[in-house]
C-alpha cells in the first residue's frame, strides 16, 4: 500500500489541499468517497479529462469508491468557468442522452464494480429542495466571496453581464460535496474555486472537509490553449487508434516530453533517455512515434499500437499510401471543395478553402492550387494523414 501511495503522489498532481488531511483520512482505513462531478454539456471526453480519471482509477485499485455525480440539475444552469458569456441552457432530454454517453466513456477507464463505483444525480436533492432550505444555504455565503471568481471579475472588466443563476453555480457544486459526504475530489485547477466552496459548506454542516487534488494541465495539440472540445485541439477517448496516433504525430515538438510524462505509463528513466537523445541531435520525430505508440497502447492495447506504428512508418516516413482507405463516389462537376466537405475531411467550406490555399490538398501527388478545381478520380490526400480514394 505504501508503494502504491508513493506512486500515486509522484505523478500528475500539482497541488493537494491538504496532504496531511489526505494521509489522515487514509490512516482511518475507511473506504474514501471520491467525488467526480460532471455537467453533461457535451459527451466528449479527451486525454485532458483522462488525467483525472486515471488518478481516480489508482485510488479505486486501492479499494476506494468513485461517486460519479451527473450534474443533471446544474447542467440546466451551466458552469460559467472559463466563459466570457452565459452558456446556453440545455433541455432535460439533451442532458439525459448525454449523461448515458458520459457513463459509457468513463467506463473505458474507471472500474464500474458497485464496490468501487456509485452513480448519483444532483437532481435527486436539488429537484426536491424546499425554498426555505435553499435560502438557508444561500445565507451562508456573501456576495463579496462569490464575486472573487476570476471569470466574474473578467466579465465585470469587459462590461459583460453576470446572471444570478451563474452566481449560484459554485454554491450548488459546493453543496453537492455535503450531500455526497465527499472525502476527496480530483480536478483541474479551473474548478478549484467551486470545490473550495465544497470544503466551506462541509465545515458549515459539521463534516470533515474534502481533500482537493489538482492535476497537471497540458496545452492542446496546437501547443497553445488547454485541450478543449470547442477549440478542437484534443485527442478524444472515442477516437480510433489511427486517429489517436495521427493526432499525436501532429503536435509541436516541444510538447513531446510533457505528453510522455502526463499521458503515458512509460517509465520516467526511459523518458529521460529519449529526451537526452533528442538534445544530442536525434530526430524528435522518433520520440514522437514512441509517444503516439504509448498513447494508443494505453487505450487500445499493444497490437493496435504496433499496427499504427507500422502504418505510419510505411505511409508517412516512406512516402507511401495506405492499403485501405475510404472511397468516395464522384458526382458530375463536383469540386475538390465539395469532395472534402461531403467526405467530412473538413468541417466547412472555409476550412476546405484554407487547406487548399495552404498547399495541404493533393490528388495523385499533385497539389490542388485552384479553390474552384473540379475533382477527378484518384487518391486525394489532405494534410499528412487523411486519404480518400475518389472513384
Amino acid at each position: 500500500m505504501d508503494k502504491q501511495l508513493d506512486k500515486f503522489l509522484e505523478k500528475n498532481l500539482e497541488e493537494i489541499i491538504t496532504l496531511d488531511e489526505f494521509k489522515n483520512k487514509l490512516k482511518t482505513k475507511k473506504q474514501l468517497r471520491i467525488k467526480y462531478g460532471v455537467d453533461v454539456t457535451n459527451p466528449m471526453l479527451h486525454l485532458g479529462h483522462a488525467v483525472n480519471l486515471w488518478k481516480m482509477r489508482e485510488l479505486q485499485e486501492m479499494g476506494h469508491k468513485v461517486v460519479f455525480l451527473i450534474g443533471d440539475f446544474t447542467s440546466l444552469i451551466g458552469d460559467p468557468t472559463g466563459k466570457s458569456k452565459t452558456r446556453p441552457q440545455r433541455t432535460k432530454d439533451q442532458i439525459e442522452s448525454d449523461a448515458k454517453e458520459y457513463q459509457k466513456q468513463v467506463s473505458k477507464i474507471l472500474l464500474t464494480d458497485k464496490k468501487v463505483f456509485e452513480v448519483r444525480r444532483n437532481s435527486q436533492w436539488f429537484g426536491k429542495m424546499k425554498v426555505e432550505e435553499f435560502l438557508s444555504i444561500l445565507s451562508m455565503v456573501t456576495h463579496a466571496k462569490l464575486i472573487q471568481r476570476d471569470m466574474f471579475q473578467k466579465r465585470i472588466k469587459e462590461g459583460e453581464e453576470i446572471y444570478m443563476h451563474e452566481m449560484l453555480y459554485p454554491l450548488l457544486q459546493g453543496y453537492d460535496s455535503v450531500v455526497l459526504e465527499s472525502d476527496l475530489t480530483i480536478i483541474g485547477s479551473d474548478q478549484l474555486f467551486n470545490e473550495m466552496m465544497g470544503r466551506f459548506y462541509q465545515e458549515k454542516f459539521g463534516q470533515e472537509p474534502q481533500v482537493i487534488m489538482t492535476t497537471t494541465i497540458t496545452p492542446g495539440l496546437d501547443g497553445k490553449e488547454k485541450m478543449s472540445k470547442s477549440l478542437g485541439n484534443f485527442v478524444a477517448l472515442t477516437d480510433s487508434p489511427k486517429e489517436k496516433f495521427g493526432k499525436i504525430m501532429s503536435i509541436p515538438d516541444d510538447l513531446i516530453f510533457q505528453y510522455l510524462k502526463v499521458y503515458t505509463d512509460l517509465d520516467s528513466e526511459k523518458i529521460k533517455e529519449l529526451e537526452s537523445k533528442v538534445k544530442k541531435g536525434d530526430n524528435p520525430r522518433d520520440a514522437k512515434v514512441v509517444l503516439a505508440y504509448e498513447v494508443v497502447k494505453k487505450y487500445h492495447g499493444e497490437d493496435d499500437a504496433e499496427k499504427e506504428k507500422n502504418n505510419f512508418t510505411d505511409v508517412f516516413s516512406k512516402g507511401g499510401v495506405p492499403d485501405k482507405m475510404p472511397e468516395y463516389k464522384l458526382k458530375s462537376k463536383e469540386t475538390v471543395i465539395d469532395v472534402l466537405l461531403n467526405s467530412k475531411l473538413v468541417a466547412s467550406k472555409s476550412d476546405a478553402r484554407r487547406a487548399i490555399e495552404q498547399g495541404g490538398v493533393s490528388i495523385d501527388g499533385e497539389k490542388v492550387t485552384n479553390i474552384n478545381a473540379v475533382a477527378t478520380p484518384g487518391i486525394l490526400k489532405k494534410g499528412k494523414r487523411h486519404f480518400i480514394k475518389i472513384k
